[in-house]
């Protein structure tokens, strides 16, 4: 029986359900402990399968339209955090400052794989492009948005300690290049199993969530962020995706891209990845209020999903019509 059009899926259901058991539960003492441990482990199983089911074939074939592949990169990792640090001061006066930090934090991050292809491919655009460009943008920011957040949140109290460095590597790179080795022997498994992949990505960022929000509800979270500032952070996010959008639509016409190639680049350019930023945000925010870091991403990506559904029908409705 198909889901209602506006019912949360299964993944959102579990990230609410994850906030809520860490308001009413919090994991602390020794089964925090063990459930760190736990996580730091799902985190680097997940980064290995990722680097298993990477194609090299499909990165180096799609890197032809170079020009479409810049564009989405400059979106994801210049205008974006252009964006980002612009809305800081209404974000100071709107929300708390571990969620202008959360903000920031979310316009650093890499663009998502697998919604952004769907869309794409919903919409009519460019496929193979989009397969290529949201790749490319996240093996980008394994390495750009480590970068990013030391150098633009290194003076903030949010900043990078010397541990990350080393978390990355252990944690993120090393598994994913441990991936890519074995591809050749593993690969073929991975692919046939899908929903295993989908079960430790979605499982890593639920356990990531649920030990997140337990250590903030512990320092008082739900006490220190009023009403206003989940509203203020709302507005923000709702404004910078809508920004998004009519950049890249309007950067895609200017640069004379088809109509396939102007989609590929208004999904692809618009979009952040949960996948990514909070298993990155566990490594890189160790010892930092996590749960006010990550709410503005959890936040920004249930609209990007919401809204760019919607325009993705409605892209598809009008060039059937075209």
């Amino acid at each position: 029986m198909p889901r209602p059009r506006f019912l949360p899926d299964n993944f959102t259901l579990g990230l609410l359900a994850s906030v809520a058991l860490a308001s009413l539960l919090p994991c602390q003492g020794q089964t925090a402990v063990w459930l760190e441990h736990l996580t730091q482990l799902a985190i680097a199983v997940l980064f290995f399968l990722h680097g298993a089911k990477l194609s090299r074939q499909a990165v180096v074939a799609g890197m032809t339209h170079w020009r479409l592949h810049l564009c989405v990169l400059a979106a994801t990792f210049v205008l974006f955090p252009l964006l980002g640090l612009v809305l800081q001061p209404l974000l100071q006066t709107l929300t708390t400052p571990a969620l202008a930090l959360g903000v920031l934090y979310l316009c650093l991050l890499p663009s998502t794989v697998q919604s952004s292809i769907a869309f794409v491919s919903v919409a009519g655009g460019n496929v193979p492009a989009a397969i290529c460009s949201a790749t490319a943008s996240n093996l980008a920011g394994i390495a750009l948005t480590p970068l990013l957040v030391g150098w633009l949140l290194v003076r903030g109290e949010g900043g990078m300690h010397a541990g990350s460095a080393s978390g990355i590597v252990y944690q993120l790179l090393l598994p994913f290049i441990a991936g890519q080795v074995l591809r050749p022997w593993l690969g073929g498994w991975v692919a046939r199993h899908k929903p295993l992949l989908r079960a430790v990505d979605q499982g890593a960022i639920l356990l990531v969530v649920y030990t997140a929000f337990s250590a903030a509800v512990i320092n008082g979270l739900w006490h220190s962020l009023p009403l206003p500032a989940l509203g203020g952070l709302l507005l923000t996010c709702t404004l910078l995706l809508a920004l998004l959008l009519l950049t890249t639509t309007l950067l895609g016409r200017q640069l004379g891209f088809n109509r396939e190639d102007r989609i590929t680049l208004l999904f692809c350019g618009s979009k952040k990845s949960l996948a990514s930023g909070v298993p990155m945000a566990k490594v890189l925010f160790a010892g930092q209020p996590m749960g006010a870091i990550v709410l503005p991403l959890m936040l920004f990506h249930q609209l990007q999903l919401m809204v760019c559904a919607v325009l993705a029908q409605r892209l598809a409705a009008a060039g059937k019509q075209g």
